[in-house]
């Protein structure tokens, strides 16, 4: 009976000290954020959207804003767990009203995004998937498309139907500045 309660304890035990070294999604993103950014003045950021296992188990994304130096960017960063410990992998970047259309993660899953102003565009597709759009605040829209391709073409569709591809730098915004 004795060896019993020791294995019953031992389990109970190694049940618990097992899960309190899993790492939750938000608190690994909410510290990793504050850690990167210790003594910014007037440094704010906002989780906008996250979602999980994106190209396989155990991976997620996070879609934040941040208030820098530079202004109001947004961002899309990928991550994995490894050990029960989440893993930051990669991050891009965009701003309004920039000349930079679109970028890309450059390693796999790529993952094309960037931001749209307004509301003439209704839909937008990297190669042959099809993006999420996340409203964020007030006619500013992030979107995002993971594809197996890299280096795909990015359309979008306009509220009246028409359809446009879009290069990732509008060159005329470019020289005009």
């Amino acid at each position: 009976m004795k060896f019993l309660y020791f294995v019953i304890s031992f389990i109970l035990i190694f049940l618990i000290v097992g899960c309190s070294q899993q790492q939750t999604f938000e608190t690994f993103f909410h510290e990793k954020m504050e850690n990167m950014h210790i003594g910014e003045d007037d440094y704010f950021y906002k989780l906008v959207h996250k979602e999980f296992d994106v190209a396989h188990q155990n991976d997620a994304l996070a879609v934040f804003k941040e208030n820098n130096e530079r202004g109001e960017e947004m961002f899309i960063a990928y991550f994995e767990k490894e050990d029960n410990q989440w893993q930051w992998r990669q991050t891009r970047g965009a701003e309004w009203n920039s000349p930079v259309k679109w970028s890309s993660l450059d390693q796999t899953p790529f993952i094309y995004s960037g931001t749209i102003s307004g509301t003439a565009i209704s839909e937008v597709y990297a190669g042959d998937e099809p993006a999420k759009i996340i409203n964020v605040e007030d006619g500013k829209r992030f979107w995002y498309a993971i594809s197996p391709t890299k280096d795909v073409e990015v359309m979008v569709v306009k509220e009246d139907g028409t359809k446009e591809i879009i290069e990732d730098i509008n060159y005329e915004e470019v020289s005009s500045k």
